[in-house]
C-alpha cells in the first residue's frame, strides 16, 4: 500500500479584505473559537494520521515567525504563572498545539508568480520524493469530519490515480462563485469551471474546494511558466492537466464545507463553530432569537 504521510497548508496570501487585522497576524490566526483557523486544519490532518505538516506563510511578512511561535514556542512563562495561580489545567490546550506532529513553517518563494499553486510550488522539495500528499487551503474548513482522511480513503481504492479532489454539491445560487466540477463518464474527473456566469454554464451541481490529495506528478504542470487567468498559478489547471493523463477521482466530503475567505462567511463558519462545539451555545442561541424578535417588532 502507498503511503500518505505529509500535509501542506496554504497560507500565503496578504487577506486584504480583512484588513487591519491582516496587517499584523496571518488571516489564518484568525480565532474560531479559542482556536486559530490554522489549527482546526492541522487537526483535521492529525485526525487523518498525517506524520508532518508544513504550513506555507506569506513573504514579506511576520507569518513565517507568528506560526512558529505559535506551534512551537513551549510558553514557560505561560506555564509557571498559571500553575502558581493554581489554574494548571488552562495551559492544557497549550500542551496539545506542542505535541501536534512535525510542523515545519516555510515562507512562499517570492519569486514565483501570484496564484494558489505557487505555495504548493514553494513546498516541493518537502514532497517530491512522496507517493502522495494532501493540501488545505487554510480559508475552507470542514466541520464533523476529516476530509483529508476521506481523501486519503478514496485514494487506496485506486492507487494508480494522479490525484484526489474534495467536492459536496452546492445550491444553484451560488455555482457562479466556486469551481463547479465536470466529470467523465467513468466517473473521474474531466475538468473544473471556475465561477461559471449562468447556471447553464455549469457541468454539475458539484463544486471543488481546497482540500486535495496530489502525486508529485503535479509539478509537471504546476510550473512558474503555466500561469492562467489573470496571469496566476492556479492549482485546479494543473490538476486538469493530471486529468488529461489518467485519473483525478473525486471524493464527496463527509464533513460540512464552510469558508473563512471574507468577513462575513468567516462569521458564518465562527457561528457554526459555536453552535456545535462551544458551551455557550445555548446563550448564543438565544441572544440571537431575542434579536430576532427585536427586528421583527420594529
Amino acid at each position: 500500500m502507498k503511503t500518505v504521510k505529509k500535509a501542506i497548508i496554504t497560507d500565503a496570501g496578504f487577506a486584504s479584505r480583512y484588513l487591519p487585522i491582516t496587517k499584523t497576524i496571518p488571516k489564518a490566526m484568525v480565532p474560531i473559537g479559542a482556536k486559530p483557523a490554522m489549527q482546526l486544519c492541522v487537526e483535521e490532518c492529525v485526525e487523518a494520521g498525517i506524520e508532518e505538516i508544513i504550513i506555507v506563510a506569506t513573504p514579506d511578512s511576520m507569518a513565517r515567525e507568528i506560526y512558529d511561535n505559535y506551534f512551537h514556542d513551549k510558553a514557560e512563562n505561560v506555564e509557571k504563572l498559571l500553575e502558581k495561580q493554581g489554574k494548571s489545567e488552562r495551559f492544557e490546550p497549550v500542551k496539545e498545539v506542542l505535541n501536534f506532529p512535525k510542523i515545519t513553517v516555510i515562507e512562499q518563494d517570492k519569486n514565483l508568480p501570484y496564484g494558489n499553486g505557487s505555495p504548493i510550488v514553494s513546498a516541493k522539495p518537502y514532497v517530491e520524493n512522496e507517493d502522495a500528499f494532501v493540501v488545505l487551503y487554510s480559508d475552507d474548513l470542514i466541520f464533523g469530519n476529516s476530509d483529508v482522511k476521506t481523501l486519503i480513503e478514496a485514494y487506496h481504492q485506486n492507487e494508480d490515480a494522479k490525484a484526489v479532489i474534495a467536492v459536496t454539491e452546492l445550491p444553484e445560487s451560488v455555482w457562479n462563485k466556486y469551481g463547479m466540477v465536470a466529470l467523465k463518464e467513468n466517473g473521474t474527473l474531466s475538468h473544473i469551471v471556475e465561477k461559471p456566469k449562468t447556471p447553464d454554464l455549469s457541468p454539475s451541481n458539484l463544486a471543488s474546494y481546497g482540500r486535495y490529495l496530489l502525486t508529485p506528478e503535479v509539478f509537471d504542470f504546476l510550473v512558474p511558466s503555466n500561469t492562467g487567468l489573470d496571469g496566476e498559478l492556479w492549482t485546479v489547471d494543473a490538476i486538469t492537466k493530471l486529468a488529461e493523463n489518467g485519473d483525478v477521482l473525486t471524493a464527496r466530503s463527509t464533513g460540512k464545507w464552510m469558508t473563512t475567505g471574507d468577513p462575513k462567511n468567516y462569521f458564518m463558519t465562527l457561528l457554526e463553530y459555536v453552535l456545535n462545539n462551544a458551551d455557550y451555545k445555548e446563550e448564543v442561541i438565544e441572544m440571537c432569537y431575542n434579536k430576532l424578535k427585536e427586528m421583527n417588532n420594529k
